[in-house]
């Protein structure tokens, strides 16, 4: 931010974590800028939005209209906001929620409504999603697990302040940098996005294709896989294994069961898109597991895990094979554990399960509010099997290329966060006066 200029004096504000402002502003509680709106009301004035705290973009301070909003009835208790009210998430401030409304609506009882007096809607908008706000906000928080802000404690929040023509010319200045920085922050969040597209393409086509461009194909008859090498058979996954099985149901295993260390309980949680994902980890104790579930469930270093439940953003049916660092382990309901035999690969058969997964498991799914998998069906799915040595080659190869695509996303990824940080240190900069924005092109 080398290239914006101090103000020419400054003055101490008299806040320890907000230093010195310029020597024309004033420091003030947040409740002296603006006040608090507690309409509340049932009905529904025609023509007026809901907002819901999950139409609210964290961090970024955007509109986000996800279309299934969480009002729990028309007739239920909810917030009024007017035009250019400011709302503001009370639940969990540390995820930064707050807009600026356009028109007249309704909204989530978790939202402060705060209506502008002194400081303009623009100016107290990007003052809250500061990260030092949030942390001051946070520390008055009651709540461990959801912890909830309170008017009395965010309106004490101090607040530098500029006379009202500079606030203006400073959130137009922020406007204008903060939108180029996320308009590359959406460029490459669409080129991760295309590299995720390109890296499971890449994947399917090996493991219904193979490597070989040259070679023989034939019909599968199945039709979301195609054609395949001439050479390869089509086979079972319950046939193609030596045992199988789910997690305990009803009241084998609940949370209370759950330890600090001990038997790892594989979650869906864990099982990734041809991938173990490690983190989450939940334990039950081994005396427990041998005595009241007979040491059943469980899994092995090389078992196969499938996804009994899934959504848009966790597929049902991905796969993935149980790391060698395991330990003793069983898998939860939901969770199926194949053994397979020595005609096939674990970590072949995980990855054709994963990328014929959305395709075929959209077919065999049942279930009203989630798709739902069962083991006969999770059983009956159907894979190509090429030689042992091609599924070597195969699976050696997309190593490599999906090693080099990894490497190149957490690249962008990182460029990403690296944005994130200075659109925030910007914005913070500008709103505390530690940099003049205003003449910003």
């Amino acid at each position: 931010m080398s290239q914006y200029k101090p103000y020419p004096t400054y003055k101490d504000s008299g806040v320890e974590w907000i230093g010195q402002v310029p020597a024309h502003w004033e420091t003030l509680p947040i409740k002296r800028g603006a006040g608090l709106r507690n309409e509340r009301r049932t009905d529904s004035p025609e023509g007026w939005d809901y907002v819901g705290l999950e139409d609210v973009e964290a961090e970024s301070g955007r509109y986000a209209p996800t279309g299934t909003a969480s009002r729990q009835s028309e007739d239920s208790m909810v917030g009024v906001f007017r035009a250019g009210d400011v709302l503001y998430g009370k639940l969990r401030p540390y995820l930064r929620k707050a807009i600026v409304t356009g028109d007249d609506g309704l909204c989530s009882t978790e939202f402060l409504v705060l209506r502008p007096g002194r400081s303009s809607a623009p100016w107290l908008h990007r003052w809250l999603l500061t990260t030092e706000v949030t942390q001051q906000i946070e520390a008055g928080c009651d709540g461990a697990k959801m912890p909830r802000a309170d008017w009395d404690h965010v309106g004490s929040v101090p607040m530098p302040l500029p006379p009202p023509a500079e606030q203006s010319a400073i959130a137009a200045a922020l406007d204008r940098e903060t939108a180029r920085i996320d308009a590359l922050i959406a460029k490459k969040t669409r080129f991760i996005e295309l590299l995720k597209e390109k890296r499971q393409a890449l994947i399917t086509h090996a493991v219904t294709k193979g490597l070989d461009q040259n070679v023989r194909m034939k019909d599968s008859g199945v039709a979301w896989i195609g054609e395949v090498p001439e050479h390869w058979e089509l086979a079972q996954l319950g046939k193609l294994s030596v045992s199988r099985c789910d997690g305990p149901f009803g009241s084998g295993l609940k949370s209370e069961h759950y330890t600090d260390s001990g038997v790892r309980v594989v979650r869906l949680q864990n099982i990734g898109w041809a991938r173990f994902k490690a983190g989450d980890a939940a334990y039950i104790a081994f005396d427990y597991w041998q005595s009241e579930l007979g040491g059943g469930h469980d899994a092995i270093p090389g078992d196969v895990l499938i996804a009994g439940l899934g959504d848009e953003n966790n597929l049902l049916g991905r796969a993935c094979v149980v790391p060698d660092d395991i330990g003793n382990a069983i898998v939860k309901a939901d969770c199926y554990r194949f053994r397979v035999g020595p005609r096939v690969l674990p970590e072949y058969v995980a990855l054709t399960l994963s990328a014929t997964s959305r395709a075929e498991c959209g077919f065999l799914a049942t279930g009203a509010t989630r798709d739902r998998l069962n083991l006969t069906l999770a059983s009956a799915r159907r894979i190509p099997v090429p030689p042992i040595e091609e599924q070597r080659e195969i699976v050696a190869a997309v190593h490599r290329s999906a090693t080099r695509l990894d490497e190149l996303m957490a690249k962008v990824d990182c460029s990403i966060a690296l944005l994130k940080e200075r659109r925030s240190a910007l914005i913070t900069a500008a709103v505390t006066g530690q940099i003049d924005i205003r003449e910003a092109a």
